[in-house]
This record gives structure tokens, C-alpha cells and sequence, in this order.
């Protein structure tokens, strides 16, 4: 990837889309970025990771302090800010 992520930014996107806290987005995408390192890499360096192993994941923090479709809904518009900017995209 080229393209930098301004952090400040896609949390003001999120708390936006998803009137969640800061901070919890924060604690979110912060475990989110964990569990994405640590998934396999496919032959042209792909993560497929499956969303709901990830919010369960997410959710079995104990910081984390939000339902499952608050985690959802951040996850949703994190993806929604990063395809605006040409910076992710679904995998067929």
C-alpha cells in the first residue's frame, strides 16, 4: 500500500457512521490490526479473514465494551473509509 491511513481521520469517520466512542474504536481497530498480523497471507500477500472470528475475537477482550453489532457496525464503515480511499477492497 502506498497510500497512508490518517488515523485522526477514519476514527472521525467512524464515530460518525457509528456514533461509537473513541476510544472503544480505538480498542477495536487496535485488535483487529492483532488479529489481521497474525492470519496467513495468501501467494499475492491477501489476508481473507473471516468477519464474524474476528468480532468474536474483538469481543472476548475484556476492554472492549461494546455489543456485537456496535464491533460490526465500526468494522463496516473502517472498511466503508478505507475502499473510499482506494485503500482495501472484498475478496470475490
Amino acid at each position: 500500500m502506498s497510500k497512508e491511513i490518517n488515523e485522526q481521520e477514519l476514527i472521525q469517520f467512524i464515530v460518525e457512521k457509528s456514533k461509537a466512542d473513541a476510544k472503544q474504536i480505538q480498542l477495536v481497530l487496535k485488535y483487529e490490526k492483532a488479529y489481521i498480523l497474525k492470519a496467513e497471507q495468501g501467494a499475492k500477500g491477501e489476508v481473507d479473514i473471516d468477519s464474524d472470528d474476528l468480532i468474536d475475537h474483538i469481543l472476548s477482550r475484556p476492554d472492549v465494551k461494546l455489543t456485537e453489532l456496535a464491533v460490526d457496525t465500526i468494522l463496516e464503515a473502517e472498511m466503508a473509509y478505507l475502499m473510499k480511499h482506494g485503500l482495501a477492497g472484498y475478496m470475490d
